[in-house]
């Protein structure tokens, strides 16, 4: 298993539902630079599936997923 990419912003996400937590993780990668990498910590149990969907519905890449801490890397499209 390769390690988690390096990152330039974090975001605690908790336990926000797929409604909430995509939106607010909208407006936080609209201020992002194209390439640059959030960390979310998304404990709901349904982000395991919203937020690769959700990647593939914007565009934005999901580079990387530790299950085991809820830990999510999504890059910035361009």
């Amino acid at each position: 298993m390769q390690p988690p990419p390096e990152h330039q912003r974090e975001w605690d996400a908790g336990d926000l539902g797929c409604g909430d937590l995509v939106i607010q993780l909208r407006f936080l990668m609209k201020e992002m630079a194209a390439g640059e990498v959030i960390r979310v910590h998304a404990t709901d149990a349904g982000a395991r599936h919203d937020l690769p969907a959700w990647c593939r519905m914007t565009r934005e890449t999901l580079v990387h997923h530790d299950p085991d801490l809820h830990l999510y890397w999504i890059r910035r499209g361009g």
